[in-house]
């Protein structure tokens, strides 16, 4: 029996039939080179963020966030002092030298000494109630420098009374040895208010005078220059015994914080004038003059102490810095 032939398919299906496994295998072949090429992109820009770091903020940029920090901050003590009865002198000092803030450029140049400085009502003249012992301070290491005053183990106990205790004693010895028109004088040379002293009236002084006369001692200036007297006078202003104004403001605002400061109370007036030192190294001088507004005794430290606290977190946002490195 003769043996069948196999029909031979067509040419034309024979084609169609070819043509589609080779499309699907070119639709594959697509589709795992899309594959691969899409991971050859996101490896090379990995790499590209790799070799390229964040850059810093420019100088400019720098510049415009402090702008924009003390335009903050001015608006906030003018808001604070318009009742006409506080005064407020804000000064930043920089960090110390050593400090974690002293190793970063950015947070060197964001807080560069003075670049944020701002006060508000800070040259109206003020009861000084005790915060005047400050001058006196000064005072004495100028007769000290001048080899007119001799430490005694008596004159030793009285200046620790003055600035811890805040006693009276010692200061008013010293206004009536040296005469009251003498000490104006001095204080006139160093450019502060003058006469901080008159007969017969309490001692007057104004914020801008105190903010001076701290950032002379925060940065060793005369008559401050003496280390051991210096160190001194800052080691006694630590230990002042009434610290519910600036340092618990301080305190609050950031854990940590170390302040010397000098405070006054008399009748309706409650005054503290400080340098503070934040964990991280930053330092600022912060005066707050208040009088009035039903206040006694000690009612107006809480007050000081939460325009600390607010001065503190706005000007010293870790973000500030953090944003801009």
């Amino acid at each position: 029996m003769p043996m069948k032939h196999a029909r031979t398919a067509p040419l034309g299906q024979l084609l169609f039939k070819y043509r589609i496994v080779v499309m699907a295998a070119a639709i594959v072949i697509l589709g795992f080179t899309g594959i691969f090429s899409v991971q050859a992109r996101q490896k090379n820009t990995s790499q590209a963020q790799a070799v390229t770091p964040h850059q810093p903020a420019t100088s400019r940029q720098i510049t415009r966030q402090q702008r924009h920090v003390k335009k903050q901050l001015h608006t906030y003590l003018k808001h604070v002092t318009a009742d006409g009865n506080t005064s407020v002198s804000f000064y930043n000092l920089g960090a110390v030298s050593g400090s974690h803030s002293a190793q970063s450029a950015v947070a060197k140049q964001f807080y560069q000494r003075g670049k944020l400085a701002t006060s508000a009502n800070a040259h109206t003249p003020e009861v000084s109630a005790s915060t005047y012992k400050l001058f006196i301070a000064a005072y004495l290491f100028h007769l000290t420098q001048q080899h007119a005053y001799t430490w005694t183990t008596t004159n030793q106990d009285g200046f620790h009374r003055m600035i811890v205790n805040s006693a009276n004693d010692f200061p008013e010895s010293i206004l009536d040895t040296y005469g009251l028109d003498g000490i104006n004088a001095y204080l006139a040379s160093e450019g502060l208010y003058s006469p901080t002293f008159v007969a017969g009236n309490e001692a007057t002084t104004t914020a801008t005078s105190l903010r001076k006369i701290l950032v002379k001692l925060a940065r060793a200036e005369a008559p401050f220059n003496n280390a051991h007297n210096r160190t001194w006078l800052l080691s006694l202003m630590k230990q002042q015994v009434y610290r519910d104004g600036i340092p618990a403001g301080a305190a609050a605002a950031t854990k940590g914080t170390v302040v010397a400061d000098k405070v006054g109370w008399l009748a309706d007036t409650n005054n503290d004038a400080g340098i503070v030192t934040l964990p991280n190294g930053q330092r600022y001088v912060l005066v707050i003059m208040t009088h009035g507004n039903g206040q006694s005794g000690f009612s107006g430290f809480p007050r000081m102490g939460q325009i600390t606290k607010h001065i503190q977190k706005l000007v010293y946002n870790p973000k500030l810095v953090k944003q801009l490195e």
